[in-house]
C-alpha cells in the first residue's frame, strides 16, 4: 500500500508540472540523447565497428523494439498489406533507412561529430526546398514569409558550403592533457583520426545524409494519408533496412570477424543506437510533436550541435575550426528563419480563414504543408 501510495503521489507531482514545461523537459532530454549517438557512434566507430554491421544491429533492435508496439497498439487502424505497399516501404527505406545512415557513417567516419550535427540544422531548410520544387509547398515571394523560408534556405545553403569548402584553422583545441586520456583511453583500437582521411568528402557524404533523410520524410507524405498506422509504417522500413544492409554486407563485409561483438563498448554502441537513439527517442518525438507541434520540435534542434560540442570535445579531445563554427552559425540562423517564415505563414492563413469566416463565406480547406507533419516522423536523426 506505501508503495502505491508513493506511486500515486509521485503520478499527482508530475500532473503538476504545466505541460508546457514537460515539454521543455523531454526536447531538452530528447536533444541530450540524440547528442549522445553521434559520440557514441564515432567511439562505434573509433572502435573498429564496421559501417555496415553497425547499422544492421541498430535496425534489429529498434525493429524489434516497435514490432510488439505496432502489432498490438495498431490492430484496428492498420490497412491491409498490399504489393503496392511492400514496394513503397522498399523504396522508402531504400532513401530512409539505408542511404540515410550509411552516407552519415562514412560522413562521421570522415569529419567528427560536431560537424554532423550542426549540418543537420539544414535538414528543415533541404525538406521546405524540395516540397517547393515538387510544388507541394507554396512560397510567397510577396509576402515576409516567403521571403523569409528563400532566404533562410539560401544562408542555410551557405552555411553547409563553408563547412565543406573551408576547414579553416583551429579556433579551440582541448587541454593537452584531455587530449592525451582521449588518446590513451581509444589507443587499442583507434583506426586513424579525421586528419588523416578526407574533411571535404565527408562532408560531402554527410550533405548526402541530409538530402536523403530530407527526401525520406517528402516521400513519406502520399504513403502515410494511404498508411495511416505510424508504427507499423516505421517497423517495416526498419525490417527492409535491415535486408538491404544484408545484402551490401554479402558484397563488401565478408568478414566474419567483423560481426562480431567483443567488448562491452561496443555492446553499448550498439545497443545506444538501437535502442535509446531510436526506439525511445521516436517515442519521446511522437508526443512532444503531437503536444507541441513540429516547429517547436524542429527549434530546439540547435540545441544539439551545442551539446555535441561539448561532449566531443571533453570525451574525444575533438578541436574546433573556423570553418565549421562559421558553417554551424550560418544554418541555425538560416534554420531559424525557415522557421520563423513557417510560422508566420500559419498566421497568416488563421487570420484569413477567420476573416472568411466572419464575411459569412465558406471557408476552404487549408491544406497542411509537407514540412509541418513530418519533420519528426521518423524513428531516428540519422
Amino acid at each position: 500500500m506505501a508503495d502505491a501510495g508513493g506511486g500515486s503521489s509521485m503520478g499527482r507531482r508530475m500532473c503538476s508540472i504545466p505541460e508546457k514545461f514537460q515539454l521543455h523537459i523531454a526536447m531538452l532530454t530528447l536533444q541530450f540523447g540524440y547528442a549522445g549517438f553521434h559520440v557514441v557512434s564515432r567511439l562505434a566507430l573509433n572502435m573498429g565497428i564496421s559501417k555496415i554491421v553497425f547499422p544492421v544491429y541498430r535496425n534489429i533492435l529498434a525493429f524489434i523494439l516497435l514490432l510488439p508496439f505496432a502489432y498490438f497498439l495498431e490492430k484496428k487502424e492498420r490497412p491491409p498489406i498490399t504489393w503496392s505497399f511492400i514496394l513503397e516501404f522498399f523504396l522508402l527505406a531504400i532513401v530512409g533507412i539505408t542511404a540515410n545512415q550509411g552516407f552519415y557513417l562514412i560522413g562521421l567516419d570522415n569529419t567528427s561529430p560536431t560537424f554532423a550535427s550542426a549540418i543537420q540544422n539544414s535538414v528543415p531548410a533541404i525538406t521546405f526546398l524540395m516540397a517547393a520544387l515538387l510544388r507541394i509547398e507554396k512560397v510567397r515571394l510577396d509576402r515576409k514569409d516567403g521571403i523569409s523560408k528563400v532566404a533562410g534556405l539560401l544562408i542555410c545553403v551557405a552555411g553547409a558550403s563553408v563547412i565543406t569548402l573551408f576547414k579553416g584553422p583551429t579556433i579551440y583545441s582541448p587541454p593537452a592533457t584531455l587530449q592525451r586520456a582521449a588518446a590513451e583511453a581509444m589507443a587499442p583500437v583507434v583506426l586513424g583520426d579525421a586528419s588523416g582521411k578526407s574533411w571535404t568528402m565527408g562532408c560531402l557524404y554527410l550533405i548526402g545524409h541530409c538530402l536523403s533523410w530530407a527526401g525520406w520524410l517528402v516521400l513519406q507524405a502520399p504513403v502515410l494519408k494511404r498508411y495511416p498506422a505510424r508504427l507499423s509504417f516505421t517497423s517495416y522500413q526498419c525490417f527492409f533496412g535491415i535486408l538491404q544492409f544484408l545484402v551490401i554486407a554479402a558484397f563488401f563485409e565478408r568478414n566474419g570477424e567483423a560481426w562480431l561483438i567483443r567488448t562491452g563498448s561496443e555492446v553499448f554502441s550498439v545497443f545506444y543506437a538501437g535502442v535509446v537513439a531510436s526506439g525511445i527517442a521516436f517515442a519521446v518525438q511522437i508526443w512532444c510533436i503531437d503536444k507541441g507541434g513540429p516547429v517547436f520540435v524542429a527549434v530546439y534542434q540547435p540545441v544539439q550541435t551545442l551539446v555535441v560540442a561539448i561532449t566531443s570535445s571533453l570525451l574525444l579531445g575533438e578541436e574546433f575550426y573556423l570553418g565549421g563554427i562559421i558553417g554551424a552559425v550560418l544554418i541555425i540562423f538560416g534554420l531559424y528563419l525557415v522557421l520563423w517564415g513557417k510560422s508566420e505563414e500559419k498566421k497568416f492563413a488563421a487570420i484569413q480563414s477567420h476573416a472568411e469566416h466572419s464575411t459569412g463565406r465558406a471557408t476552404p480547406q487549408i491544406k497542411a504543408s509537407i514540412t509541418q507533419p513530418l519533420l519528426t516522423q521518423s524513428t531516428e536523426n540519422v
